[in-house]
């Protein structure tokens, strides 16, 4: 099997480290390849709940090598940090590979994050504070930091009076804030070099090697499709591309060989920070969903916006990944509801619009055309067969996969490991 790659179909949060948990028996490697520890994944094994934030979610699985990918950008304190907490509950992390390409987040990207969000006021983005925006923007700009320049001082101290040669003054004369220490960001990368070096190798040189052996090889994005930041709801968006073609890009693989998508979708949708969002509920029904759904941010711990599913985002975003397989989760959710509203169109001035407007303006006005399904009572947390779905749950499924694009190969009926039901194979 060539490179499979999960991605998230709608604002993030649909549960892509639980679809690369089940997956992760099967496969010999798993590879982050875009975002930072800005986005999160919660993955259950047995009675264990872990919280990943920067780390690939096939560090749980034993024999799995993870990969984080030159177009990651790390936070050091927060690897190690992630690394320390696994390691004290007795989970072997001593496989995980490093890209010596991927730029690394320093104490100066988190301020000028903050600052620059306080700045914004009432037009902040709802970044969540962490650097990344501010890492990515100095990687296209040529100023930053990568993993390879902490084994060389010179290098080093030579890349960062550079960067804040320009930083200090924006920090001192517009935000206020004291100018920041080469020295003091300097030192503090270099207390990380000995212990991250045996972590660090040509990931992408690593990860053709295993495909060209044969070996099944996941790439698992950050944050999703709506988020990314050429075809999100800009600019709401993160800052890397989580979409297919950021996969190749952002691990240094050719895009001809990824030949299985796999997208992961909930019953219904979310979103945290600000943005355009048509279904959003601001009534019962959508504190209902989070409230049953745990909708609480991984890494923010900030409740999530909730609504209704959108079809036309689905089928937006089975166009621009070329989606083999959803992965279709948190159905239990839907539970107790009479009735299910699905956004099938959109409305804006008056014009119906099927697929998602390209204008941000329009999509920022549109106005969801539902229809609505009969939903069903019954406990669906036990159900392993599709057969043993209640008839309206099979109905809803069966329609949202017409509407959406591409086949539904697994359901997600509860948040244990084993609650899912499988339709189709996702390696085969």
């Amino acid at each position: 099997m060539p490179a499979v790659l999960i991605v998230g179909a709608q604002w993030g949060d649909e549960g892509k480290g639980r679809a690369t948990d089940l997956l992760g028996s099967r496969v010999e490697y798993v590879v982050k390849f875009n975002g930072g520890n800005n986005a999160g994944h919660t993955v259950v094994v047995g009675d264990e709940k872990y919280a990943l934030h920067l780390l690939p979610s096939g560090i749980l699985t034993p024999g799995v090598v993870p990969i984080i990918a030159n177009g990651v950008v790390v936070d050091l304190e927060v690897l190690f940090h992630e690394l320390d907490a696994l390691s004290a509950r007795g989970v072997d992390v001593s496989r995980l590979r490093v890209s010596a390409n991927a730029h690394v987040i320093t104490a100066y990207h988190r301020t000028l994050d903050k600052v620059t969000e306080r700045f914004l006021g009432k037009r902040q983005i709802g970044t969540t504070g962490r650097g990344i925006g501010p890492a990515y923007a100095d990687k296209i700009n040529r100023v930053g930091i990568r993993v390879q320049d902490i084994f060389d001082e010179n290098i080093l101290r030579q890349k960062v009076e550079g960067a804040l040669e320009q930083k200090n003054q924006l920090l001192v004369k517009v935000y206020n804030r004291r100018a920041i220490e080469v020295d003091e960001v300097v030192a503090d990368l270099l207390s990380y070099a000995e212990r991250l070096r045996p972590m660090v190798s040509d990931t992408s040189l690593e990860i053709n090697t295993a495909l060209d052996a044969g070996k099944t090889v996941l790439f698992e994005a950050g944050q999703a499709t709506m988020l990314d930041v050429d075809h999100g709801t800009y600019p709401f968006v993160t800052s890397s591309n989580a979409t297919a073609g950021g996969a190749a890009t952002g691990s240094g693989i050719a895009p001809a060989r990824i030949e299985r998508v796999i997208s992961v979708i909930k019953a219904y949708t979310t979103r945290v920070g600000s943005g355009p969002f048509p279904t959003e509920l601001f009534d019962e029904s959508g504190e209902y969903l989070r409230d049953n759904g745990f909708e609480f941010g991984t890494t923010t711990g900030r409740p999530r916006r909730c609504g209704w599913y959108d079809a036309p985002i689905a089928r937006y975003n089975s166009r621009i990944n070329g989606v083999t397989d959803y992965v279709l989760t948190k159905l239990d959710v839907l539970s107790g509801l009479e009735t299910i509203p699905v956004c099938v169109a959109y409305e804006v001035d008056g014009v119906r619009h099927d697929e998602v407007p390209v204008n941000q303006t329009d999509f920022h006005h549109a106005t969801p055309i539902y229809e609505d399904f009969p939903g069903w009572s019954e406990d669906i947390t036990g159900c392993r067969d599709f057969a043993d779905l209640p008839e309206n749950a099979q109905k809803y499924i069966r329609t949202l996969e017409q509407m959406s694009g591409a086949r539904i190969s697994a359901i997600g009926v509860g948040p244990e490991r084993e609650q899912v039901v499988v339709l189709h194979d996702l390696l085969g």
